[in-house]
């Protein structure tokens, strides 16, 4: 079978490979939508993930079912189901300890493109398939359903991070999918005030829909001077980095009020450190809380996620700005993302 791969850093093309065979436990599974993600930019042109030679691309995929081992209870082939980004060993002491996405290791629940080829091919395989695979409400578009993989989970998980309280203040760096996700999350968990930071017009307008209550431009000057005349000079009572470089930590560290809570969801593909500036941070002391967090994945987080979709508490749909047909689009759909042009926030390819 063919796959769409990182040949080297910077460098991108499609190979040959061999189709995979499910364990006891597994599916292989046909993709029917697939989108391609800011993380494959930065694994790709930035060397997020270091130097990888012949890696299949891609962690947003919902599929049909095609093979199932012979331990798997609850799919079957003909099934059409959603393929979350993380897909964890379940059986392992890193989830009882309550964190599915280090399973046997940091970040160790992503495993396509890392540990094994990702989406960007002909078959999938998914590994612990009743775990890992839900199924796909017949109401929810591809489209829609591309996007809970990854985008929703990791955005919706912003908010978690974040422990927004009912009428608190908010401020969401970057608006882009993960950004915009963050605003929905924000306003389901109760926010008050919430202030997004972007630029792009359509994403503004998304964030709009979303929920923010103001828009903060940083073309139009420094992010935190912009947010701490809004609020009065008060702060907000949290932040969520959706997007940015490494500055942007300090920026959260500065407009964060004493006891607040910085929620990370940023992939930052370089550098070694990340800024805290001293006095913002009360000189270590001002209870202003940093958390980092790679998205939620498995079947439950899916299931649920779906259930939002279909009650219309979120409308990922919204997200999709660009839609290709057929496995030859992946690559243009990929350029797009790196590209950024003014009217897209997130392309999807459909192979149904």
């Amino acid at each position: 079978m063919k796959g769409f791969a990182m040949l080297s850093i910077g460098k991108v093309g499609w190979i040959e490979m061999e189709k995979p065979a499910p364990g006891p436990f597994d599916a292989i599974v046909r993709p029917l939508a697939v989108a391609p993600c800011t993380s494959d930019i930065h694994t790709v042109y930035e060397g997020g993930l270091g130097e990888l030679y012949n890696a299949v691309l891609g962690h947003e995929a919902v599929g049909e079912v095609v093979e199932v081992g012979s331990e798997v209870k609850d799919f079957k082939p003909g099934d059409k189901v959603i393929i979350p980004a993380i897909t964890p060993d379940w059986r392992t002491l890193d989830v009882q300890r309550g964190y599915h996405q280090h399973s046997r290791g940091m970040l160790a629940g992503y495993k396509f493109t890392v540990q094994k080829p990702g989406v960007f091919a002909e078959y999938i395989h998914v590994n612990d398939a009743d775990m890992n695979l839900a199924h796909l409400p017949e109401s929810i578009s591809l489209e829609a359903a591309v996007m809970i993989t990854d985008m929703m989970t990791t955005g919706l998980h912003g908010a978690e991070l974040a422990e927004i309280e009912l009428g608190a203040s908010v401020a969401i760096f970057g608006i882009g999918p993960v950004g915009l996700m963050a605003v929905a999350g924000a306003k389901l968990r109760g926010a008050g005030r919430i202030i997004a930071v972007g630029s792009r017009p359509v994403c503004v307008e998304a964030a709009k829909y979303y929920g923010a209550s103001d828009i903060v431009n940083y073309k139009n000057g420094a992010i935190d001077t912009q947010i701490m005349d809004l609020t009065e000079g008060k702060g907000v009572d949290a932040a969520i980095i959706a997007g940015g470089n490494a500055d942007i930590m300090a920026t959260a560290v500065k407009v964060v009020k004493s006891g607040g809570t910085i929620a990370n969801i940023n992939y930052f593909g370089e550098g070694d450190v990340l800024p805290i500036p001293r006095l913002e941070w009360g000189c270590g002391m001002a209870h202003k809380a940093i958390k980092g967090g790679l998205c939620p994945g498995g079947r439950l987080r899916m299931e649920r996620l779906a259930e939002l979709v279909i009650y219309k508490r979120v409308d990922p749909s919204k997200l999709v700005t660009h839609v290709f047909h057929g496995f030859d689009n992946i690559e243009k759909a990929l350029m797009l993302m790196k590209d950024k042009p003014k009217d897209l926030i997130k392309p999807v390819v459909i192979l149904a």
